[in-house]
């Protein structure tokens, strides 16, 4: 009987941890970041206390998709006084190509923006299970409250969600 118990909590926690890993964690990753001005910013606990956006884009492709996202977001009266990030998940890409990226990135980007745009170097798989992302081409948005809760996340093109994302933010 002791065995068929053990065995019975192991099959048991291999379910709780399957199903808690196909809801995506409910913590933000503490990752650091830096901003394109090169400013370190860790934005679980930059979003702490207020309400907060985050575009996040894993390709190339979903990069000009985040930064509509971005400016529409930005200049949506509703979120007004609300901090939007843009960020990009850089962890694969080595060292010299990445700074090449910024370097881009930077030329693109109003200086304003360029303190609210995250390059992320690490933890992309915590990042990817947390966004619950399944689609490396388009921009994932979340929308978090002061405690940073998430009370709205999608993917996609800014047009096809922002109606979505406006009743979230209502």
């Amino acid at each position: 009987m002791g065995k068929l118990r053990f065995w019975a909590a192991v099959v048991a926690l291999l379910v709780s941890a399957v199903a808690g890993a196909a809801q995506g964690s409910s913590a933000m990753p503490g990752t650091e970041a830096e901003t394109l001005t090169g400013r370190s910013v860790v934005l679980a606990e930059a979003a702490r206390g207020h309400r907060t956006v985050l575009v996040m884009g894993f390709s190339r492709e979903a990069g000009d998709g985040c930064s509509d996202w971005a400016r529409a977001l930005r200049k949506d009266p509703a979120l007004d006084g609300t901090p939007v990030y843009e960020a990009a998940m850089l962890a694969a890409a080595p060292g010299l190509i990445r700074r090449v990226i910024k370097g881009v990135l930077r030329k693109s980007h109003s200086p304003a923006e360029q303190d609210s745009f995250l390059v992320f170097a690490r933890d992309e798989s915590a990042w990817r299970a947390w966004l619950g992302v399944t689609d490396d081409k388009m921009p994932y948005v979340v929308l978090l409250d002061g405690a940073g809760k998430v009370l709205w996340r999608g993917h996609g093109l800014a047009g096809e969600l922002e109606a979505k994302l406006g009743a979230a933010v209502r």
